[in-house]
């Protein structure tokens, strides 16, 4: 099982503001502008050339704390039992619905839309997300 950093959360104030600041100053591509209600919007956007992508999101992080580092599997039901097997008491997988986060896989198991935490012992939270297909796709959006 690989395991790839591949998203890094990025703070702002204005969404819209920054998403057109990655696109058209810094030359980002699009992967996903998804809302679920009128509090959570996440952009993810990603470097040409780069493995890893930027998360648009108003949010504070808490100093010394990281949440939301992404770390991508191709069958996130495997690297569970995995993580699992390595003694971690891992969480069950959920998605982002109408009604926010919410438990099970994506209906769909679509690309992009299943997660899954992984708390480190100083409060540090991996997302495991699980990615199965990278071909040349529109964003993800609901």
């Amino acid at each position: 099982m690989e395991y790839k950093l591949e998203v890094v959360i990025v703070p702002v104030t204005d969404v819209d503001r920054a998403k057109a600041f990655y696109l058209e100053k810094m030359g980002f591509r699009l992967d996903v502008d998804y809302s679920a209600g009128e509090d959570f919007r996440v952009v993810q956007l990603t470097p040409n050339g780069s493995d890893c992508s930027i998360t648009l999101m108003r949010n504070q992080m808490a100093p010394g704390s990281q949440r939301g580092l992404h770390l991508i599997v191709d069958d996130i039901e495997a690297a569970r039992k995995e993580l699992i097997g390595r003694g971690l008491d891992a969480a069950e997988p959920f998605h982002f619905g109408p009604e926010g986060q919410t438990p099970g896989l994506h209906p769909e198991r679509a690309s992009y839309g299943t997660f899954l935490e992984i708390p480190d012992p100083d409060g540090n939270v991996f997302l495991l997300q699980e990615v199965t297909s990278r071909t040349p796709r529109e964003p993800f959006a609901e």
